[in-house]
């Protein structure tokens, strides 16, 4: 991946969309329910988004069967948590986490592993061809859906939150959701992974070295292939995480669920500028949030609303706000 010139305008976004729309709101405790739910969904989308992001930023590689993986992980999780009815009926916060941890380990196995063979049949003979990239990853999130299908059945599938992570913490008159408190952690804890790796270990060195020069780093005797494929088995993974949580999120599933959420992971590595970890977290949010306050104050524009803001975006930084020079 490409080194940027870190700069720290674009983190001064996400307070300034939040500071500007509490005005119209007007009530701060609304604002405050509304802002946290605006983070917790950013950060979901964020950890659906970063697998994306990597398998762009560091292979260059166009997936836009990413949102497969997404599905796969929250219909493997309604497996794995309908197996464990004594966990999740449990009021404990932690029992619940005990059910709730192995879905999410579980999910990123499997999305990982055929993460591993979508590389291995579909990608790999189109390295280097963006167009072709597009058509085929498509080609086979289509297939990935239908085979959920016959595994799962084409009707929606209810995945309710555990009992313990249902209800509301009160910060002063302001009413929290559980569940959305347990996102942003989640979201904080993959981004610090992600950033760590990349930037402070010996793993995270050769990748971005081999994007740069990948004859250099073959030549000292590493294997930049079987890198770059663990790179996408990872991407998928996070996918895969990333599903669990929105399935929670949304409290039900459905074969065409990647599909959709496709369209706000796009719009947030867009934003983000395509490859940057940091961009993608600022997209995120700023995603979250605009979507909560306007489906609040304007409900028939919160469709449009992220598509203005990404507009908004490019108009002042038309390659995103940390852009990678490819």
């Amino acid at each position: 991946m490409k080194t940027i010139d870190f700069d720290w305008k674009p983190l001064a976004l996400v307070p300034l969309l939040a500071l500007l729309v509490l005005p119209f709101i007007g009530s701060a405790s609304t604002w405050a329910t509304l802002t946290v739910a605006g983070l917790a969904m950013g950060m979901i989308i964020f950890i659906m988004a970063s697998g994306l992001t990597l398998v762009f930023g560091l292979m260059d590689v166009m997936n836009f069967g990413h949102g497969v993986f997404i599905a796969l992980g929250a219909f493997v999780a309604t497996s794995v948590l309908g197996s464990m009815g004594d966990w999740t009926a449990s009021e404990s916060l932690w029992r619940n986490l005990v059910a709730v941890l192995p879905a999410m380990v579980i999910a990123m196995l499997v999305a990982g592993g055929i993460g591993l063979a979508f590389e291995r049949f579909l990608v790999r003979p189109v390295y280097g061809n963006h167009l072709k990239q597009i058509l085929i990853t498509m080609g086979g999130m289509i297939i990935g859906e239908e085979l959920i299908k016959v595994i799962w059945g084409p009707l929606q599938i209810p995945l309710p939150l555990p009992e313990g992570m249902r209800g509301t913490l009160l910060l002063g008159e302001a009413a929290i959701e559980k569940y959305r408190v347990i996102a942003v952690v989640v979201g904080l804890v993959v981004f610090a992974i992600l950033s760590w790796t990349l930037t402070r270990t010996k793993i995270g060195l050769l990748i971005r070295a081999g994007v740069q020069d990948r004859e250099m780093v073959e030549s000292l005797g590493y294997r930049i292939k079987i890198l770059f494929v663990g790179v996408f088995m990872i991407g998928s993974a996070l996918a895969g995480l990333g599903g669990v949580m929105w399935g929670l999120y949304q409290q039900n599933v459905i074969p065409q669920m990647g599909a959709q959420v496709n369209v706000l992971i796009f719009i947030v590595l867009i934003i983000g500028g395509l490859g940057s970890t940091s961009g993608a977290l600022i997209g995120a949010l700023l995603v979250g949030l605009m979507a909560n306050y306007t489906g609040f104050l304007v409900p028939k524009a919160a469709l449009f609303s992220n598509i203005a803001l990404m507009m908004a975006i490019l108009l002042w930084r038309p390659q995103g706000v940390y852009a990678l020079n490819r």
